[in-house]
């Protein structure tokens, strides 16, 4: 049994890699700003809850401090919290970079090094969830899109700095998945008309990715999961795609079908 901490850890991927770990038999100390998502997941998987900012270093130091008091070690970090930042550059005020920036890659650089000696000592791993915007470039979500290119290359930071001391960092990179924060974005589309519904919304957003869905929440925690444990021993410094293929495609050719 090893121990896990998940930040954004209450909604979407983070609480679909809270359920899978708990699954695997792993504790889990789930953190985030909200209580009520958190105690919704605590009930449903029994993990501890922790509630802080994880952009916050005094905040995430006490977080780490309680996962090694609860559990004796701790084997696993997710950075899973981000969000903001869906503006183009010109529309986009210092606050609100300042804000998609402490959301994205704060929080994972923050929780990545309040945990380092801890993992140290556990030969532990870090998983850095991404976005196929920390590869790609969206309309309109400059400070998403620069958030998450920044979280690959602390990933490789970290896999470069530490591995000498046991320590792996990958990231993920998910595509369109049926989340929260991802179904506001449909409405978006429904609001402007170019969908009858989310449902509708969904399947336009993917009509061009080869598996021509989106993706659940407990299909990243999977790579999540497999990334975390003795499978991936010998990984670090990669990432994962997991966005049914849409990265391969070749836009200048999807008039041909």
């Amino acid at each position: 049994m090893s121990v896990y901490l998940v930040t954004g850890g209450g909604t979407g991927i983070g609480a679909a890699v809270v359920a899978r770990l708990r699954r695997d038999g792993h504790d889990v100390l789930a953190c985030g700003r909200r209580p009520d998502p958190l105690e919704a997941v605590a009930s449903e998987t029994g993990c501890a809850t922790a509630v802080a900012d994880a952009a916050d270093g005094e905040s995430m130091a006490g977080v780490v401090g309680e996962a090694l008091a609860r559990f004796g070690r701790l084997d696993g970090v997710v950075t899973n919290a981000g969000g903001h930042g869906f503006s183009s550059v010109g529309d986009t005020t210092d606050a609100d970079w300042s804000g998609s920036l402490a959301a994205n890659l704060d929080t994972a650089f923050v929780t990545a090094r309040a945990a380092l000696d801890a993992l140290r000592e556990t030969r532990g791993s870090v998983c850095l969830i991404s976005s196929l915007a920390g590869l790609r470039a969206g309309p309109e979500t400059a400070g998403y899109t620069v958030g998450k290119h920044a979280v690959i290359g602390l990933m490789r930071s970290l896999a470069r700095d530490y591995g000498t001391a046991g320590v792996r960092a990958n990231a993920v990179c998910p595509g369109w998945i049926r989340t929260p924060m991802a179904d506001d974005e449909m409405r978006h589309l429904v609001a402007d008309g170019a969908a009858a519904d989310v449902d509708d919304a969904y399947r336009r957003v993917t009509r061009d990715v080869p598996l021509r869905r989106p993706a659940e929440p407990e299909e990243v925690a999977g790579v999540v999961a497999f990334l975390l444990g003795p499978d991936a021993g010998y990984i670090t410094g990669s990432t994962i795609v997991v966005d049914g293929g849409a990265h391969i495609v070749d836009v200048p050719t999807l008039a041909f079908g």
